[in-house]
């Protein structure tokens, strides 16, 4: 196994954000670790899950196709995300560290924490990512977004190997030009504007940046994160006095397609909603923001050489 002193930090992050990359990930970075520890609550900072851990590393995929802003949101909610893609990367990037460098590492899970509940991660994901560079927190519910990239989908992994960190972006990328003169002429965002149940308020300040952001999670989630849905519906299976009553709970049209989803294993069975974000210029039309705009990017530099 290799020691420490024989491993050059700078050349090992080159190499594991260059994996990450050739894997499929648009961005990658690594975050402070004593910035995280002094951010996240207890019981959620990086040494809580890994203690001897020395590096966080944020990785972030690429959203929707730029295709999927054009179609209704009944059919948006089918297509999901590519979170998983992410996760996947992570979980060989983890791998790669331990097999290349020698040093421990772990995909960082996730998912909600069982002693904190289903809205309650094990670990902040947003926060990683944040403070490595690849992101920043919007108008929209704090989802962060990327200047180039736009709306992204992001994963971490600790290894007790100690890399350089990266800083967090200099500049927000949110509000747009565009947002702001909105929010000149209406008082809204599109973002704020066009949110089904109006869970999003803000200010944007003078300077033209975010002022204050303000998120309604619970009218959020009534509509979009309903992890309580599928066994509130068999409690009222199981409590129903009559078969009609059970089989209506059961067989409801809007429950019916709750069952089709979770046979179907559609990855959009949670967080369907993605109103603001097909509202929202930077994360549809940023740079390199889908396969499409990235696609002509690269014709444009091919055509260049």
């Amino acid at each position: 196994m290799k020691r420490s002193r024989d491993i050059d930090p700078i050349a090992a992050k080159a190499a594991i954000l260059d994996y990450c990359r050739r894997k499929g990930a648009l961005a990658a970075g690594v975050a402070d670790l004593a910035a995280i520890e002094r951010i996240a609550p207890p019981g959620h900072r990086p040494k809580d899950l890994m203690p001897r851990v020395k590096s966080v590393i944020a990785l972030g995929v690429g959203g929707q196709t730029q295709g999927a802003w054009t179609v209704p949101a009944k059919a948006l909610g089918y297509f999901g995300s590519t979170e998983t893609r992410a996760y996947k990367i992570a979980y060989g990037c983890a791998f790669f560290i331990e097999q290349k460098f020698g040093f421990r590492s772990v995909y960082c899970p996730p998912d909600m924490d069982p002693d904190g509940g289903p809205r309650v991660p094990l670990q902040s994901l947003k926060l990683h990512a944040e403070l490595a560079g690849i992101g920043a927190r919007s108008l929209a519910g704090d989802i962060l977004l990327h200047p180039e990239y736009g709306y992204m989908y992001f994963a971490s992994v600790f290894t007790e190997l100690e890399l350089p960190p990266d800083q967090p972006m200099a500049d927000n990328p949110c509000p747009a030009p565009s947002c702001v003169a909105m929010y000149r002429s209406i008082g809204q965002t599109p973002c704020m504007k066009f949110c089904p149940v109006q869970c999003l308020t803000g200010e944007v300040g003078e300077d033209g940046k975010q002022k204050v952001m303000r998120y309604d999670m619970a009218a959020c989630s009534e509509m979009s994160q309903q992890y309580e849905t599928v066994p509130t519906r068999i409690v009222e299976a199981i409590r129903a006095e009559t078969e009609a009553e059970r089989e209506d709970a059961l067989f409801d049209p809007d429950n019916k397609m709750l069952w089709y989803k979770v046979s179907a294993g559609s990855g959009g069975w949670f967080a369907q909603c993605f109103e603001c974000m097909r509202a929202c210029p930077i994360a549809t039309k940023a740079p390199l923001a889908d396969p499409l705009l990235r696609g002509q990017a690269q014709r444009a530099a091919a055509e260049k050489k």
